[in-house]
């Protein structure tokens, strides 16, 4: 039978991203995870316009599940192209490039090894991660995400 961590709950791509825009105002798992059930919510001023009341909704549908993707991470049910240049936006800082001609959409990123490792993790099946890691860990690489092509 899968443990917790080895099968990560599944979340909406921006349920995910409203998520990840929370994180980056919290300290912590615990004060975020008080936050959302207390429903002590910011307003969010991005050019998103987050509704961080959709948090309590979904700690309220399944709390333990919740507490798991805050914790220990989440995988996204189906990702879109601008949907993984925003989640890159909100959780690393950085734009990343939109390659839109039909037949060869991707995203194209500079990423670490860990923010490489973090997005692999994060994104629905269906997705390809092409690109060499850099020779230290704290060094970028630029990669290219893209839908998985089957033949």
């Amino acid at each position: 039978m899968p443990t917790p961590e080895t099968t990560p709950v599944k979340l909406s791509q921006w349920d995910a991203l409203i998520l990840e825009s929370l994180k980056t105002q919290e300290s912590s798992a615990d004060e975020l995870l008080q936050r959302v059930q207390d429903g002590r919510l910011p307003v969010d001023e991005s050019k998103f316009q987050f509704d961080y009341k959709r948090l309590t909704e979904l700690a309220s549908e399944d709390l333990a599940s919740f507490e798991q993707a805050v914790r220990h991470g989440y995988q996204i049910k189906y990702n879109t192209l601008r949907g993984i240049a925003s989640w890159i936006l909100v959780v690393f800082g950085q734009e990343a490039e939109l390659q839109l001609e039909p037949g060869h959409e991707a995203v194209v990123a500079s990423l670490t090894a860990e923010q490489h490792q973090r997005l692999t993790a994060v994104l629905s099946h269906g997705w390809v991660v092409r690109g060499e890691q850099a020779s230290t860990p704290q060094a970028s690489s630029t990669y290219i995400i893209e839908p998985l092509v089957r033949g």
